[in-house]
């Protein structure tokens, strides 16, 4: 009786890592986009430096405020399954802005 119980304990904390873990590649894709962007670098090649560290099919938004920049990146996390099927799916976001780079 309590080796289901472990086990699906097991299944929920490693769900809750993944979780975490997708929040770090998220943060860390946002920093190198808003980066690469106010360096003056094109924005697709921006958006390419993110997406290698991004999870996949992750979406950016870019905005342009002149000076500075902000760029969101938003990934969605699936639940586990099995008897954690009734958990929906998690968005996971992150927001990075820099001020552009003057030349």
């Amino acid at each position: 009786m309590v080796l289901p119980v472990l086990v699906s304990v097991a299944m929920g904390l490693t769900w809750l890592v993944s979780v975490a873990t997708v929040k770090v590649q998220v943060i860390d894709a946002a920093r190198e986009t808003v980066r690469a962007i106010a360096r003056d670098e094109p924005r697709g090649r921006a958006i390419e430096l993110g997406r290698r560290i991004a999870p996949h099919r992750s979406q950016f938004s870019v905005l342009d405020h002149g000076r500075t920049v902000q760029v969101q990146v938003t990934a969605t996390v699936r639940g586990p399954g099995g008897l954690f099927g009734f958990l929906p799916a998690v968005e996971v976001d992150a927001d990075a802005s820099a001020a552009k780079e003057a030349w």
